[in-house]
């Protein structure tokens, strides 16, 4: 196959992917933005205000978790300083809550990409939620108990909130679509480079041990460190690919999803809540701690259970891709 129509053919490739992505992405934060703007959030989010008990942390910043969750870590951020003023929080206080929004942020999205790829909607906004809360509690609990961190915040970086305008979202929404494109075709056509190259098998073999602890393997694990690092969007949409070519087994699909869910875009988002004041060792060490422990005992469990059980219960129907090849 010559160079140009293999080019033509992971663009096409890419584009059907990307045409996926799209059709999720455009009505589901636009369905978020109005839900948002109309107070609709707002008004759920003393629900959540006991809850932030649990973490340390003032129940004003309920508002501001449950915006994480639906709307994402950008539409939260801007809101944690003019609900709770940064003098009255410590380091401790935002580490915690960057965790719990580092964890689970941008959910109607980034989950029905994870669906498209065969895990259930469901099964894996559940794990991810509960692992964030999870995590938050031990490393609030550690905090406490030690008393690390518990100076006062003096963050170097405080948001301002974004205009009300409904021009101005609609055209950072197609920017950042745009954007999108062009990242997921650079990615494409660069992991077969890569691969051609020997490059991607050198870089996995650095990342191998650690995937191999959280229970992922093979073809898995190149779609899952570029989740690690560039975000759901991006990883999970070249998983999708993969995952109707039934080249990687779906209990790796699962896995693989699980792991991104706690662990992903660990770069731009780390240096985002560090600016903020957070520390890096609770919002990216720990982080990839827990996620490769966690990610290792929920392998092992999925490991046990008989194929008709597993794909009836993690995956969202009997005939999805990943599925299809069991």
């Amino acid at each position: 196959m010559s160079a140009l129509r293999f080019a033509v053919l992971k663009l096409r490739e890419t584009l059907q992917i990307y045409w996926e992505l799209v059709r999720i992405i455009i009505p589901v934060t636009i369905m978020t933005e109005v839900a948002f703007r109309t107070g609709l959030i707002e008004a759920v989010s003393p629900v959540l205000a006991p809850v932030m008990g649990l973490f340390g942390l003032p129940p004003e910043l309920g508002l501001a978790w449950l915006t994480g969750m639906l709307v994402g870590i950008w539409g939260a951020i801007p809101m944690i300083f003019t609900l709770v003023p940064a003098a009255s929080m410590s380091v401790a206080d935002i580490t915690v809550l960057s965790a719990l929004l580092l964890f689970a942020h941008g959910l109607p999205i980034e989950q029905k990409i994870i669906q498209k790829a065969g895990p259930g909607f469901a099964v894996t906004t559940l794990i991810r939620v509960a692992g964030g809360i999870l995590y938050a509690m031990m490393l609030h609990h550690l905090l406490a108990t030690t008393g690390w961190l518990s100076e006062t915040l003096d963050p170097a970086w405080i948001p301002v909130p974004p205009s009300p305008d409904w021009t101005g979202f609609l055209t950072g929404l197609m920017e950042a679509l745009i954007f999108m494109l062009v990242i997921l075709v650079a990615l494409a056509l660069g992991l077969e480079l890569l691969k051609l190259s020997g490059l991607l098998a050198l870089l996995m073999k650095i990342l191998a041990p650690s995937l191999r602890l959280a229970g992922i393997e093979g073809e898995a694990g190149q779609f899952t460190a570029v989740g690690l690092f560039l975000g759901i969007s991006y990883g999970g949409g070249l998983l999708i690919r993969e995952a109707r070519s039934d080249d990687i087994p779906p209990r790796q699909v699962f896995v693989s999803c699980i792991f991104m869910g706690f662990a992903h875009s660990i770069i731009e988002d780390t240096l985002i809540v560090m600016a903020l004041g957070a520390d890096v060792f609770g919002v990216l060490v720990g982080r990839i701690i827990f996620a490769i422990a966690a990610t290792a005992l929920i392998a092992w469990l999925v490991r046990s259970i008989p194929d008709e059980s597993f794909f009836g219960w993690v995956f969202r129907r009997a005939d999805c891709p990943a599925a299809a090849g069991r």
